[in-house]
């Protein structure tokens, strides 16, 4: 099948749609999409947590709610561009993605969790560079269990794009933020650490040390989100992860995150202990609660190869060098008899 090609706005807009979603820290940027017409135009736009006046500067929306218990929030879209736009606006179940930025199910895939707590319109037409407040309710089931559940909501433009082989194609570009949503009751947060592997990548140098790779999973067991971070420990040294160029790392319940962890300067010692050691902490209501900290075993074996060749050729040359010390002594002591038994014979020959 023809993968079809599209223009360099629409990829733009797919870009910052994803961005937007992506971006934990962040609020949602504004994106751009091309408007399916005869002459289109680009549409740009914004959308954010408000209240009912306008944008109030959160990131994301946080709440806490009873099983059976609604609360009514708002987003606020602004049309950064110069013509009128209807937006179709929805939820759904968000994700921490494998890099550990936040993302939101595809409009293809089914929610079935926090996005069908989520009622909001289906539509709103925002005009040229304006700012609509659209009002949105999450309302918990009462069979639903505590702790965090995670959902996004966005405003979209659906665009369409006609392939080389005349077939239409659909895109869709949004934009939006994070609903976290923790269920009360009783919170219990907790991980583990799993799927632990090593591997020692030896130096070939006798001199220098080698370096170790710690490969593991950090699962939250609990039913709280929890911030992960941890050291790793081997020969001696320790490493902490995730590293100080790298984006922190949330856990819903129920999710697993792999590491690997390089050690460097790690000398072989036949087996070297080693240990992966996770400290969480709960993220949202009751943040910075202690969570136990888990350790699991992450030793492993490094034959000293090259120390064992150059202690091998050593005893080898001193083995050599005392054979040779051996038979000059040998020779030595050969000559010496020889001398003593040529004088013997001389004395004889002397006294006849």
């Amino acid at each position: 099948m023809m993968v079809p090609s599209f223009p360099s706005h629409v990829v733009r807009g797919l870009f910052a749609a994803a961005a937007a979603f992506l971006v934990v820290s962040g609020p949602a940027a504004p994106a751009a999409a091309q408007t399916a017409g005869e002459d289109p135009g680009t549409v740009t736009w914004s959308v954010r947590p408000a209240d009912e006046t306008g944008e109030d500067g959160r990131s994301w929306v946080e709440q806490e709610l009873d099983p059976g218990e609604a609360a009514t929030e708002h987003l606020a879209i602004h049309n950064l561009s110069d013509q009128d736009v209807t937006f179709k606006i929805a939820a759904a179940d968000g994700y921490f993605g494998d890099n550990g930025r936040f993302g939101m199910l595809p409009s293809d895939k089914e929610s079935v969790d926090a996005g069908l707590w989520i009622a909001v319109q289906d539509e709103v037409t925002v005009g040229a560079d304006e700012t609509v407040i659209v009002p949105f309710t999450t309302t918990v089931p009462e069979h639903a269990t505590p702790g965090d559940h995670a959902a996004g909501i966005a405003a979209s433009v659906l665009s369409q794009q006609v392939g080389e082989d005349g077939a239409t194609v659909g895109v869709e570009s949004r934009v939006g933020f994070r609903v976290m949503t923790r269920v009360t009751g009783e919170l219990a947060p907790a991980a583990s650490v799993e799927a632990v592997a090593t591997a020692y990548d030896l130096s070939w140098n006798p001199l220098a040390p080698g370096s170790a790779q710690v490969t593991f999973e950090v699962v939250n067991t609990g039913n709280t989100r929890l911030l992960v971070t941890g050291v790793v420990a081997a020969g001696g040294r320790e490493v902490a992860f995730p590293g100080p160029d790298e984006i922190d790392q949330e856990l819903m319940p129920g999710d697993r995150r792999a590491f690997t962890v390089t050690i460097e300067d790690v000398w072989p010692l036949v087996f070297v202990p080693g240990s992966v050691t996770a400290t969480p902490t709960v993220v949202g209501e009751g943040e910075g609660a202690a969570v136990e900290p888990v350790t699991a075993d992450a030793g492993f074996w490094a034959l000293p190869l090259p120390q064992l060749f150059v202690l091998t050729g050593m005893l080898l040359l001193a083995a050599s060098s005392l054979r040779g010390r051996r038979r000059s002594r040998a020779r030595l002591e050969g000559k010496l008899a020889e001398a003593r038994e040529e004088g013997r014979r001389e004395a004889l020959v002397e006294h006849a």
